[in-house]
């Protein structure tokens, strides 16, 4: 029931949440889909343009503006409306010459001839050689390749974009100058008009045959209705300098059963369900484990600590005790570098906040990969206003560790990690300016990028630390002594290295599995779209970061050793380095990159993924830590 306010109460919204996610993972394609565009009601004859998008290749990672290579152009190029996502990822949307009418199928029909310049025949045999693929788009649906099903699957695969030619043994390069279209459109049993649910293109090779070329009406003896061009039929046309290229296509209308709410299920199909299952009972089991752990502590071991040290009769009594009551007077002395700690959380929050409410926004289908770029823009958007809390959390960490100087913490707040993320983007953006890809950000985009940072974010941040500095400072259960205690020397086991990295293993052991989808989908140009397996995934990262971070903790204080701060905020953002390290691992096992430049770009942007992963686990440590202290040593009577 609703509250007298009218709003919900927290149960309610934990329910409706699970709902959410039990309707992402149990949907055919994994996820909660909202088509995120009304659809459009297309009568008989109406025109349809094709869009065309950028050049893709797996191999290179560097996209390209479709009219990069000379292809047939439009008497004038046009840009699509683009959001900021769009420019980041690299897309460029355009007009084509290729425009169909509505349930009218053609046969061949000749778009255009090419003479190839020496650079354009080169720059074909380039694009070629590395696999480059084009990207074309009809009423915002994709081109797919269908490709031959395998024996025994009932569901058609297939792939993103079709190859701009082939390379054959006798070294020759042919170009796909033929494009076969297959619309697929649902009827309304109640209107004459249909919905589009489907693009489907199969491209060919042809060497077409024709006589006096007249450019007002071109016509071939290879292009009529009589003669059905498909892969491999006639003979194929070889890209050579000063070849001409006739340019053509064919289409035709196929009514489907798929309705438009589910035309993108053949895109976001997962055939892996089974494995993100399977991840996510992995994961579950290492959450079990930590959480008897953790149990076991709190439960046996931490309440027996208490009890016995609540009923010690003298303080030499105390003396003779050993464990992590000897150091309450040190546990809460401010750490070495405490300013720079203060600005790491404070960072890892915004970077919490953004994730987390990004993902519930995806979760619920507004971030679908109908509305192109809409995943990253929202990242972006959410970033530059998560600054409030960022600002909020770092000054108010800095006030508990005595600080004065709240604005420079502020201001370090503001600039260093956005500032590192930049310095990386900023290099990589030129190397990919230099290869001349439609992927590097323009700049009127990076000085978007830059008002948002320098006119919202910072701002936010400055307004963040000012509430947060103005509140209370969070008082310590005990109080500090003013010598600090002697450490004694501790186990091998217990030295800082060792235990740092041997707690990032079970965090990064928890996700690794839906990794490797995740980077299937950034470097293999496939759609991510099963995010209600992520957020699973993303809650269960969150309890073990807590709980390893927790466990480890306990035992660092019973060996009497109180320098906690960093040591939780690096146990948990250790996981970082297993990410980049796999990283390497899925380089070298499932690309094909040959280029330096790419190469480059690939361990670049892993690189950013895995600072930014070290931030967030990082601070999750930290505060499931900074809890876990304050709870027990509050739970003691200290004379």
């Amino acid at each position: 029931m609703a509250n007298p306010g009218g709003g919900l109460r927290p149960r309610h919204l934990l329910i409706f949440v699970a709902a959410a996610v039990l309707c992402a993972v149990s949907s055919p394609a994994g996820a909660f889909y909202l088509p995120g565009v009304a659809p459009r009601d297309i009568p008989k004859d109406d025109e349809l343009q094709v869009k065309v998008n950028k050049l893709s290749s797996i191999k290179t990672q560097l996209p390209y503006d479709y009219y990069f290579l000379d292809y047939c152009k439009p008497e004038a190029i046009k840009n699509s409306a683009e959001n900021l996502g769009e420019v980041l990822r690299g897309d460029r949307i355009e007009n084509s010459v290729y425009n169909f009418k509505m349930r009218r199928d053609e046969s061949c029909k000749i778009v255009c001839r090419k003479k190839l310049s020496q650079e354009a025949a080169k720059n074909f045999k380039e694009k070629i050689d590395d696999e480059y693929r084009v990207n074309m788009i009809l009423d915002n649906l994709p081109v797919v390749v269908p490709r031959q099903t395998r024996e025994g699957s009932q569901t058609p695969s297939f792939e993103h974009g079709y190859r701009v030619g082939y390379k054959l043994k006798d070294d020759k390069y042919y170009i796909n100058n033929h494009l076969s279209f297959k619309v697929l459109y649902h009827e309304d049993q109640t209107s004459p008009d249909a919905r589009i649910v489907g693009f489907h293109v199969i491209p060919s090779s042809i060497k077409h045959e024709y006589g006096a070329w007249d450019d007002t009406n071109p016509t071939a003896q290879t292009c009529n209705a009589n003669i059905k061009i498909t892969p491999g039929s006639h003979t194929p046309q070889e890209v050579a300098p000063d070849a001409y290229v006739v340019f053509s296509y064919d289409v035709t209308f196929e009514a489907s059963e798929i309705i438009w709410a589910s035309r993108w299920d053949v895109y976001l199909l997962s055939s892996d369900s089974q494995i993100h299952w399977f991840s996510i009972v992995n994961s579950l089991m290492i959450v079990l484990f930590l959480s008897g752990m953790v149990a076991m502590i709190m439960m046996r071991t931490l309440y027996k600590d208490i009890a016995n040290y609540n009923q010690l009769d003298n303080q030499d009594e105390a003396q003779e005790e050993t464990g992590w009551k000897l150091v309450h007077g040190d546990v809460f002395r401010p750490p070495v570098h405490s300013g720079l700690l203060c600005v790491y959380v404070g960072t890892g929050v915004q970077f919490f906040g953004m994730t987390l409410v990004t993902m519930m926004f995806a979760l619920l289908g507004f971030l679908s990969p109908a509305n192109r770029g809409g995943l990253m823009t929202a990242m972006v958007l959410l970033w530059v206003f998560m600054g409030v809390l960022a600002g909020y959390t770092s000054s108010r960490l800095y006030k508990m560790f005595k600080g004065t100087e709240w604005k420079k913490i502020t201001l370090k707040t503001a600039f260093m990690f956005p500032g590192i993320i930049f310095a990386v983007f900023f290099f990589l953006n030129a190397l990919i300016w230099g290869e001349k890809s439609s992927g590097a950000v323009p700049f009127g985009t990076m000085f978007a990028l830059f008002l948002l940072w320098f006119g919202i974010s910072v701002p936010l941040v400055f307004v963040g630390s000012f509430l947060g500095f103005k509140q209370p400072a969070i008082e310590d259960p005990v109080k500090t002594n003013k010598i600090p205690r002697q450490i004694p020397e501790q186990a091998w086991y217990l030295q800082p290295a060792f235990a740092i990295l041997a707690g990032g293993i079970l965090p990064f052991g928890a996700v690794f599995i839906e990794l490797f989808f995740i980077l299937t989908s950034i470097w293999l140009n496939q759609f991510y779209y099963i995010f209600g397996f992520l957020f699973i995934v993303f809650i269960i990262l969150i309890v073990t970061c807590a709980e390893i971070t927790i466990v480890l903790c306990y035992f660092q204080l019973c060996s009497e050793d109180y320098h906690w701060w960093w040591r939780a905020y690096l146990t948990a953002g250790s996981s970082a380095l297993y990410l980049f390290a796999y990283a390497i691992f899925y380089f070298f096992n499932k690309l094909e990159i040959t280029k330096l430049v790419s190469g480059i770009l690939y361990f670049g942007y892993m690189l950013i993924i895995s600072y930014a992963f070290f931030v967030l686990t990082g601070t999750i440590g930290f505060y499931a830590c900074f809890w876990f202290v304050r709870k027990i040593y509050a739970s003691v009577k200290i004379d």
